[in-house]
């Protein structure tokens, strides 16, 4: 079985053959692809779906959220193929269920989208060099700082994927004090070391609600699975005293950076 290969052949701004449409993606990491669909129409333009490819472990997902359909709900195809061609593949999802780019040269594309009888509709796509490409927004904005934009590894749109967590009220009703203070201790000790390694950016409690919310945390890493598995040094979440629910949040990739000046406001340690 041939290894399957991270798709980073699709870095730069493509263009459908004879459509003002286009997409687009840049290269963050070694692992993460980052891109969008737009459309120009008198040098305004019109963004239609973010993108994303990235790898963690063995597996490769291409990850698609397109404006106005699936709820707002982005949907994950998984790769299934990448010698001649580069296949991601959803059975479960309605249409598509498979997504295929053909190389056909260093500045062409043949993009299938397709369900599992492999009905759908295919199209040609050509590499835009610099004198084509379409005003990207970021360049416009006077303020655009590379550097910056860089390391916090946004997208073109200033924008980056975090997990949002909703804490609940958990399952657990003890009353014995010594244990719920001991896992609220474990709970707040957790919460400083994904501080200090930078994966915890939000967190705090919510006010009083008739829905058992009790807090929140938004954390600067990819996957669903990635924000469980940071949670499990949580006594307060492993023993049920909280229950936390997960969901993907796309923001601005600038949000981390006020932290180093919340760590220059407090007069008594929170």
């Amino acid at each position: 079985m041939a290894q399957k290969t991270f798709p980073s052949f699709l870095v730069g701004t493509w263009k459908i053959e004879n459509k003002e449409s286009f997409e687009k993606w840049d290269l963050l990491n070694e692992t993460t692809l980052k891109g969008f669909s737009y459309t120009e129409k008198n040098g305004e333009i019109l963004v239609s779906e973010y993108l994303e490819i990235s790898k963690s472990g063995k597996k490769t997902k291409y990850f698609a959220t397109v404006k106005g359909q699936n709820m707002g709900k982005t949907i994950a195809f998984v790769l299934t193929k990448s010698d001649s061609v580069v296949v991601f593949e959803n059975s479960g999802h309605d249409f598509p269920q498979k997504i295929m780019y053909r190389k056909i040269s260093d500045n062409e594309l043949w993009v299938t989208v397709s369900d599992k009888n492999n009905k759908g509709f295919a199209y040609k796509m050509f590499r835009q060099t610099a004198s084509l490409v379409a005003v990207d927004p970021s360049v416009m904005n006077p303020e655009y700082d590379d550097l910056l934009a860089n390391k916090l590894g946004g997208d073109d749109l200033g924008m980056k994927s975090y997990i949002w967590v909703i804490l609940k009220t958990g399952s657990n009703t003890s009353t014995d004090k010594n244990f719920i203070n001991e896992c609220f201790r474990g709970h707040m000790n957790n919460i400083q070391k994904l501080v200090k390694e930078e994966k915890m950016i939000v967190a705090g409690p919510l006010g009083k609600n008739d829905k058992t919310y009790r807090g929140i945390f938004i954390l600067d890493v990819k996957t669903l699975d990635e924000a469980k598995v940071l949670l499990q040094a949580d006594p307060a979440v492993t023993e049920g005293l909280l229950e936390a629910e997960y969901f993907l949040w796309y923001g601005s990739a600038a949000l981390p950076e006020y932290l180093p000046y919340a760590d220059k406001i407090w007069k008594i340690k929170p």
